[in-house]
């Protein structure tokens, strides 16, 4: 990610800052509302722990992890620090299917955001006609216009890539939620390998020729998401 904006500003400083001003405040917004969103639906829930921890703030520095931001910046992928959850202590629900709606609070928050700021795009205020995120905006000089469609974008891809149903994103968590008891006893055994198989996933996606895994999986979500949420506008 950030290769690629060094590269554009050597061709054009000023959009090259703007796209990663743009970035930068996108991913801030994406990763502090969904973290404070699952803290909200555990709240809810009856479990205060991450409230206790302070994790119930839309304070960016409550919800940032450092090295998991650098990764962002540095290979395009990352985290935000993970909201600490006792399923034991939810009221009037059992701890399973709790934990599936904590952890679904994350990507809708997501969704929601991204359908705000589309709202300008769908009303036609912002000229998505040859705008590319591989070129990193070359076509667009306005920032609002930049920061719009970036909230958008960014917002709808959390989602997307925390809806994996790979531990430890949100999505392995909501398959084991609304399992039946046996099967979800049988797949949260998996849990332990989540990490190392997301792990390999990710590496295969940068060694490997073409489409990986990831790829396979998110775009057409991701597609399908951008295209609800736009109104039938491609980004």
């Amino acid at each position: 990610m950030l290769i690629r904006i060094l590269d554009d500003f050597q061709r054009d400083p000023t959009q090259a800052i703007i796209t990663l001003a743009a970035f930068s405040f996108s991913l801030v917004i994406a990763i502090t509302v969904h973290e404070f969103s699952h803290a909200l639906a555990a709240t809810s829930l009856g479990d205060r722990t991450a409230q206790s921890q302070g994790r119930l703030s839309l304070n960016p520095a409550a919800h940032l992890d450092p090295v998991g931001t650098a990764l962002i910046f540095f290979a395009g992928f990352g985290w935000g620090k993970p909201t600490p959850v006792n399923p034991f202590l939810f009221l009037r629900i059992s701890p399973r299917q709790g934990m599936a709606l904590v952890s679904m609070a994350g990507p809708i928050s997501n969704i929601v955001v991204a359908s705000l700021f589309a709202i300008p795009i769908r009303a036609g205020l912002v000229d998505l006609g040859g705008f590319s995120f591989e070129l990193f905006g070359e076509s667009v000089n306005d920032i609002a216009d930049v920061i719009l469609i970036n909230m958008v974008f960014w917002n709808l891809l959390l989602a997307t890539f925390n809806l994996l149903p790979i531990a430890p994103l949100d999505g392995f968590k909501v398959v084991l939620g609304i399992l039946p008891p046996e099967s979800a006893r049988g797949f949260a055994r998996l849990e332990q390998y989540g990490p190392g198989i997301l792990m390999m996933t990710i590496m295969l996606e940068y060694i490997l020729p073409g489409p990986g895994i990831l790829s396979s999986f998110i775009n057409p979500i991701l597609n399908l998401l951008t295209t609800v949420v736009l109104g039938g506008q491609v980004l």
